[in-house]
Formats: C-alpha cells, structure tokens, sequence
C-alpha cells in the first residue's frame, strides 16, 4: 500500500474530529510553486462548536495547525523535522497579507508519528516530555509539538489518536470509543484495519470481530425494517414467548389454520355451549342421542 493511504486515511478521520466545531481541516495542503503537499492543516474558524474532547497534545491548537504524519513504517527523521519547517515558512508566506507576515504565534507546528523516533531523539535536541506520547521539541528557533501515538495514554479522550497507534489493543479500544460525528466516515476503519494487516501487525480482533462489534454497537441507528432484512420468518420469531408473537394479531387471525377439533380441545362443556339458545343444544343432543341408539 502506498503511503498515501495512512496519510489520507489520518486525514480523513481529523476531517471527522472538527466536524461543527470552530476548527476545519485542509489536506495535501500545497505550498509552493514546485508541488510541494504539507500533510494536513487544522484551521481556527467562526462560528463553530469549541473542540472537545481535546487528546493529549492538541490542547493548545492555534490559528494554524501544520501537521506531519508518519505512519507505521515512516521514519520521523530529521529532514521530515527540516521539511516540517520549510512548509511552514511557505504556508506563512501563503496565507499573509504581501508584504507583512502574519505573527509566529498564530502557527504552531505537529509532528504526529506513530512510532517512537528513537534516532531522531537520540540526538542532542531540546525535547521535553510532557505526558505519556507527548513532547516539545524545540528545532531552532521554533518549538514543535511531537505526538508518538503508540505511547499514547489509554484514555476515552485519546480514542482518536488510539485508532493510528500501530497497535491491536489501541486500534480496538479506539474504534469502541471514538465518537464519529459523520457516521458515514467510519468507512475509513475498514481501510485502516486493511492497512494494519498488510503491514503485519498481529491483530486477533479479526475483521469478522470488527463487524460484529460495529453491528451491535450501532443497530440501533437501523430502521425496524433494515434490521430484519435478509433474516427468515423463522428466526425472526426466534426467543419469542407465545403471547409475543401474537399479540396485535385479531382473534380470526390467531385461529386461522387451526382444525376444529383442536380449538374445541381447549373449551370446557361449558364453554362449548356457551352462546347456544336451549333449543339449539336439545336438537343437538337429540340428534347425538338418535345417532347412539
């Protein structure tokens, strides 16, 4: 799979996360004359729902929010550190008013990777860390967020960030508590658990374990008659008592197909001449008397 896949993927699932709120999000974003694509940017936008909940690393989102992505099997070295910085430079220019800037403050860089940069941080950087997967790395005269996603914290919060973690139990427990606010989005996990496979990362929540568990939690999004399409009568009825799949039916249609002789099994005598005028049960009985002798 191309790497452009996670990318989108990555995107498309951030696209999700500021859906209504007072953030958008812009993808292969390019910022120079030469075809150059920084990954995403999470723009401040009015009007707009506050961001929340926030996972760890995000909490202090600026006007713009340039963000690199490495996946699973990208490295986060230092020219991606170096090209981070080139596209905000170009971003800058892009968005100012020639010839003034707009201020530094209004930028803040990310550098998202799933896994643990062991040789760019092997370096002798300033990198301070914040929370479990969270750091600032100070490049220059700049200061970058770095989120490493396999160590992020377990936390419902995080759920964003748990389903890009390169790892089983972080994939399952993000696909079980992120809140999609396009339902419709949540095509992309298929995508991703796809990904992690061909990546080869042991994943024993298989895919049949994923479907199921995306049924259940969201049958109740289904009308009554979607639910019910495709299964026979049989198993439709199936786990139901008696008086369940009756009820509602009017009397005629509960007796239809009944033989006589079975419905008069479940009257008394009495019952089975209730309604009768004494005439009628006398000509009956002397019909069976007749009938005997």
């Amino acid at each position: 799979m191309s790497k452009i896949n996670w990318h989108r993927l990555f995107g498309l699932t951030l696209i999700d996360f500021v859906t209504d709120s007072n953030y958008h999000v812009e993808l292969e974003q390019e910022v120079s004359l030469k075809k150059q694509y920084l990954d995403i940017v999470i723009i401040k936008q009015h009007p707009g729902r506050p961001l929340t909940p926030i996972p760890d690393g995000l909490e202090q989102l600026s006007r713009y929010n340039l963000l690199t992505y490495k996946s699973l099997r990208e490295p986060l070295d230092e020219w991606a550190i170096e090209e981070l910085i080139g596209y905000y430079t170009n971003y800058r220019k892009l968005v100012s008013s020639s010839p003034a800037l707009l201020p530094t403050k209004q930028f803040q860089l990310y550098a998202i990777s799933t896994r643990y940069p062991q040789q760019l941080l092997s370096q002798k950087l300033a990198c301070q860390a914040l929370q479990p997967g969270v750091f600032d790395l100070t490049w220059g005269t700049r200061l970058i967020r770095l989120i490493v996603l396999s160590q992020i914290a377990l936390t419902v919060h995080n759920a964003l960030w748990l389903l890009f973690s390169g790892q089983e139990h972080g994939f399952v427990y993000g696909d079980r508590h992120y809140q999609w606010h396009q339902p419709s989005e949540r095509a992309v996990l298929n995508q991703l658990y796809q990904l992690y496979q061909h990546e080869g990362v042991v994943m024993p929540y298989t895919m049949v374990d994923f479907e199921k568990d995306f049924t259940k939690e969201h049958l109740h999004l289904l009308l009554p008659e979607e639910r019910l399409q495709g299964l026979p009568p049989e198993e439709r009825l199936q786990g139901l008592p008696p008086e369940e799949r009756l009820k509602g039916l009017p009397p005629e249609e509960r007796l239809k197909g009944l033989p006589p002789e079975t419905l008069l099994k479940q009257l008394s005598l009495e019952e089975r001449f209730q309604g009768l005028s004494p005439e009628v049960i006398e000509a009956y009985l002397s019909k069976l008397k007749n009938h005997l002798d």
